[in-house]
């Protein structure tokens, strides 16, 4: 008598899987909970260019302490820095008492408590600008680096590989979705606006833990246990790995703040050369400097109204179809070369020829590729870490570090600009020599990594 032959059950593809398959390869059972990732992600996003819309309008008609808008927006970088150093320290104390969820719905909480303060306050006709500003410019980071520990967290470094370009689209889709639906509310009321739209974000982690704890193994206890470990400072400083990743970060926040100043430089010199000073000559005095300076800032509008046009269309279409083929074929650690490989062409070409056909297809390719590629890349590095490094480091990288990138390229256009007088392709060469340093890093942090995670990207060594 024959032995009966039990043949396991295969799980099938389900349909999600399969509309998602042209993006990256998704396997059985990881449709749902990658989908409900993405939107996160979108609501995140589009959460955020909602109060980023208000913030512009808030502080720039809103001077404050005898400075006008524009000029309070110069200064703002250097205290949210110097408010993260005892922000993420804080943090870190509070990811050592309670698990990752609890982590989340206590920070989104808070979040959404602010926002519901900033509003009563400026219906009461409180000068919030400037406050509104600098909370914005904290929160916005901490919210999207504590998404990418969370998917750092629940996915394992071959699973993140494949899905966090899938992901992402929802970052993308949102950065695209947020600003024209902050077009057809009031500044005040996009703050509530938001906060629904956080309320949202909540109840969709929380969907996404329960999901996950039932295709988790019985005694996987990683979700009820805190974050313990040591601070997210002290984490990076101790930590080479984590060192690098911060001088990576460092460096390219200084490369595109500079490039940023490029932009805006011939942007200027655009609307200069089509709105000249004889301009209305049937005007005098202030009047004739008012219709002049009110022309030439609609000619920078319309031109950076097409520039992020072609930005966010070159990121998501990048995000969708190039991002996972890129790392599947080549690798984290080459794909890490892709960024300031192109950052390297971009701004020798500038420094050498200029011109503003030139620089805004430069700077539309760098914002594509950077927005896509390495903002994906960058997610990845966090997967063979530690569960405070992928909380606590994070935090601490992807806030302070950023900020204090932005500060130091303040200084560093300051200096060129006003001292040196070396204009905007001069800075160009400078952002040369930076992207070099940038490799060099680049090329270190990718050794660290081969040696975290041989076994899984062996064709990914340089």
């Amino acid at each position: 008598m024959s032995t009966p032959v039990f043949i396991a059950e295969v799980e099938r593809p389900t349909i999600l899987e399969w509309v998602l398959r042209p993006f990256s390869k998704v396997r059985p059972g990881e449709g749902l909970q990658a989908l409900l990732m993405m939107v996160c992600l979108f609501v995140i996003l589009t959460s955020y260019y909602l109060m980023k819309t208000a913030r512009e309008g808030l502080i720039l008609t809103g001077g404050t302490l005898g400075l006008r808008g524009e000029e309070l927006k110069s200064y703002a970088g250097g205290a949210m820095a110097i408010l993260l150093v005892g922000i993420v320290p804080a943090y870190g104390a509070l990811a050592n008492r309670v698990r990752r969820l609890v982590l989340i719905n206590v920070s989104y909480a808070i979040v959404i408590g602010c926002l519901v303060v900033f509003f009563v306050l400026a219906r009461m006709g409180a000068p919030i600008g400037l406050a509104f500003f600098i909370w914005i410019g904290i929160i916005n980071m901490f919210l999207i680096a504590q998404f990418w520990s969370y998917a750092n967290d629940l996915y394992t470094e071959e699973a993140g590989k494949r899905l966090f370009a899938i992901i992402a689209i929802g970052g993308s889709l949102g950065a695209v979705a947020g600003p024209k639906l902050a077009t057809v509310a009031t500044t005040y009321t996009l703050l509530p606006f938001a906060a629904v739209l956080l309320v949202g974000c909540l109840g969709l982690f929380n969907l996404i833990e329960v999901i996950h704890g039932r295709r988790a193994p019985a005694n996987d206890v990683i979700a009820r246990e805190p974050i313990e470990g040591g601070g997210g400072f002290s984490l990076v400083l101790r930590t080479r790995y984590l060192l690098l990743i911060a001088a990576l970060v460092l460096v390219a926040e200084l490369v595109k703040t500079n490039g940023e100043f490029v932009l805006s430089s011939v942007a200027t010199e655009h609307a200069a050369s089509l709105i000249p000073a004889t301009a209305h000559p049937e005007l005098g005095g202030a009047a004739h400097l008012a219709a002049i300076t009110a022309d030439r800032r609609e000619v920078i509008k319309v031109f950076y109204g097409d520039f992020y046009f072609w930005v966010n269309l070159a990121s998501l279409l990048l995000q969708a179809f190039a991002v996972s083929r890129l790392i599947e074929k080549l690798g984290v650690r080459r794909a890490l070369l892709i960024m300031p490989l192109i950052a390297l062409g971009a701004y020798t070409v500038i420094g050498a020829i200029g011109g503003l056909a030139l620089v805004r297809a430069a700077k539309v390719t760098e914002n594509g590729v950077e927005y896509s590629v390495q903002n994906t890349v960058r997610q990845t590095l966090f997967l063979p870490t530690a569960r405070a490094m992928k909380y606590k480091a994070k935090a601490a990288i992807d806030t302070f570090v950023v900020r204090a990138g932005d500060t130091l390229s303040a200084l560093l256009v300051w200096f060129g600009v006003h001292v040196l007088d070396v204009g905007g392709r001069g800075l160009a060469w400078v952002n040369v020599a930076l992207v070099a340093v940038w490799i060099a890093i680049a090329l270190r942090l990718a050794r660290r990594h081969a040696e975290l995670s041989p076994e899984l990207e062996t064709r990914g060594a340089p």
